[in-house]
């Protein structure tokens, strides 16, 4: 990251942010790269990743609105 032409962009930014069943693909690619990238060795890891990745479907990606995003909403709604 960093200065790409005349744009800059913030690696903070992206740091933090939350990888939800890294884990468990980094697990499932290792277990591919062991055997091969043969799927039928590595159906308990494979079962993990889909089970957590079904997980995250249904969960919305910015559960907790902020402050802010509720003032500007409000703001809007009387025309200020």
């Amino acid at each position: 990251m960093g200065r790409k032409g005349g744009l800059y962009i913030n690696p903070k930014k992206f740091g933090g942010a939350a990888k939800p069943c890294m884990l468990e693909m980094v697990a499932f690619l290792n277990c591919l790269a062991l055997n091969k990238q043969n799927d039928d060795k590595c159906v308990r890891q494979k079962d993990l990743l889909v089970a957590c990745t079904q997980a995250q479907k249904g969960r919305p990606k910015n559960a907790a609105k902020t402050i802010n995003y509720h003032l500007q909403r409000l703001g809007r709604d009387k025309g200020l």
